[in-house]
């Protein structure tokens, strides 16, 4: 066998995890060469040729070894992965072959635990069959028939993140949902708690997610305020304005880094340096706890809010009450 055969092989495991509907992450080498050595296809074999391989992930890595030589697995012995690989093969590339239907694990003892030595797997005998028509007339009706079982594992878990999603409601009443996590219902309760305490009547004109960057994004807006949005800029996540008193509200949340520090506040007044209404930095915490870890990073002529408080804010200024500074001063 030659290194044209191994990677030509290796090609077609890596289409046949995009067609199977694996996540990007998964359609990689290694979890490529997995879907091989379970389906026990080396690299002079047609897919016809398909079979049930049930191996355990230290057999396994040394089926990829032997069949695959010229495949590069590490760096210090390229021809295989090295022994404490052995977790990155099972939890990012085994465990989401399971999750698609690809995989049966233990199937010859279904109780032994999470962590026995003697754990084994095998493909299920419905991706066998549609595995084995990869190539052929019959591969659409085969995945057709397998996704009838199984769907798309990237369908399945969007339509997770779609259920865990946070959702906001904006000052106008539209609602939006943010990706799940901690940061996102920090978020949440800056746009719906603090901007109806502190913000009345203003207008969200950027919203940032970190799932897609941004949900709410209102150039438009913001070029009539003076402020030109740079796509390559780190936009805070929430942008206000108060239109009664013409100010522009800047808030950072704040789960684990990035207070409003001296420094973000240099690139906050460079990234809002054409802006007509004055600018206002804001730190939000979830909780006391949290403000305090950061409490010294904060800098002076901003603000702090703490959710679990949400009727007060924290000047660190001394002169002014929630409002912009002159930018001469």
């Amino acid at each position: 066998m030659t290194k044209a055969q191994q990677e030509k092989k290796l090609d077609e495991a890596k289409e046949v995890l995009a067609a199977i509907g694996m996540p990007l992450k998964q359609q990689n080498t290694r979890t490529a060469l997995v879907l091989l050595s379970m389906f026990n296809l080396g690299p002079t074999q047609e897919w016809a040729a398909v079979s049930s391989n049930t191996l355990g992930i230290t057999e396994c890595m040394a089926w990829m070894a032997d069949r695959y030589p010229d495949i590069p697995k590490g760096t210090k012995d390229p021809t295989r992965y090295a022994p404490n690989s052995r977790e990155s093969v099972r939890k990012e590339s085994v465990h989401q072959l399971i999750d698609a239907g690809i995989l049966v694990k233990n199937s010859d003892a279904p109780g032994r635990a999470t962590n026995d030595k003697n754990n084994r797997y095998r493909p299920s005998d419905l991706a066998v069959k549609a595995l084995a028509a990869y190539g052929t007339s019959a591969w659409e009706k085969s995945l057709e028939e397998f996704h009838a079982e199984w769907k798309k594992l990237t369908e399945v878990w969007a339509a997770e993140r779609s259920v865990h999603r946070v959702p906001v409601e904006l000052p106008d009443g539209t609602e939006v949902k943010l990706s799940p996590g901690e940061h996102s219902e920090l978020i949440g309760a800056v746009v719906e708690r603090f901007a109806s305490q502190f913000t009345p009547g203003g207008t969200v004109v950027y919203l940032g997610d970190t799932g897609s960057k941004w949900i709410v994004n209102k150039p438009e807006y913001l070029a009539e305020l003076g402020v030109v949005v740079d796509a390559h800029g780190k936009m805070p996540d929430v942008v206000i304005h108060y239109t009664e008193r013409d100010w522009l509200v800047l808030v950072e949340a704040v789960t684990s880094t990035g207070p409003v520090n001296g420094l973000r506040v240099a690139q906050l007044k460079e990234i809002f340096a054409g802006a007509r209404p004055g600018l206002v930095f804001v730190t939000a915490f979830q909780t006391r706890k949290k403000f305090r870890q950061f409490a010294a990073d904060i800098a002076w002529e901003t603000e702090v809010w703490v959710a679990e408080e949400e009727t007060h804010m924290v000047h660190f200024n001394g002169e002014r009450f929630l409002g912009p500074y002159d930018k001469g001063e």
